[in-house]
């Protein structure tokens, strides 16, 4: 039942657990209990809404950058991605594989303030080696749901 309550609730967090008791066949305070403990073992780490921000007034801009470090020896990579995700700016850090070492996403108000941003907090930690940023112009999918759905042409054609 675990995986399968994972899976609806990651696609829609908003479901009630009632229609979760229904749709698994079991009781509601099971539902309630099982979401509790996996909130307390760090499981379900949080709720979120995933806004369309280009459908919206508010200006927004996204990016991701890509940065090479020097891992720290007995640490790895843990302490500076530790640095980097506590800027309020910063949405996500991951290890990747490849050219890099660390993807950070994050959001600000211009491309001017991600770009004051890297040059000036980000490059200039110590074990920052370089950085690259990607300014993200269009998001087509997030999350899994699609964002930029295509109008379909309802009118009739016409042919002479």
């Amino acid at each position: 039942m675990r995986e399968e309550l994972l899976t609806i609730i990651e696609k829609n967090s908003r479901i009630n657990t009632k229609e979760l008791a229904v749709i698994l066949g079991v009781e509601e305070v099971d539902i309630v209990n099982e979401l509790a403990k996996m909130e307390a073992e760090g499981i379900i780490c949080g709720y979120h809404t995933m806004i369309n921000w280009e459908k919206t007034t508010k200006e927004k801009v996204s990016a991701l950058i890509e940065v090479r470090v020097t891992p720290q020896r007995g640490q790895g990579f843990d302490n500076i991605a530790e640095r980097i995700y506590k800027y309020p700016e910063v949405n996500s850090v991951y290890l990747i594989s490849g050219g890099y070492d660390l993807l950070v996403t994050l959001e600000g108000k211009s491309l001017k303030d991600i770009s004051m941003f890297v040059s000036e907090k980000l490059a200039t930690l110590d074990s920052v080696l370089s950085t690259a940023t990607h300014f993200i112009l269009k998001k087509y999918k997030d999350h899994g749901t699609i964002l930029a759905r295509k109008v379909e042409d309802e009118r009739e054609l016409f042919t002479s």
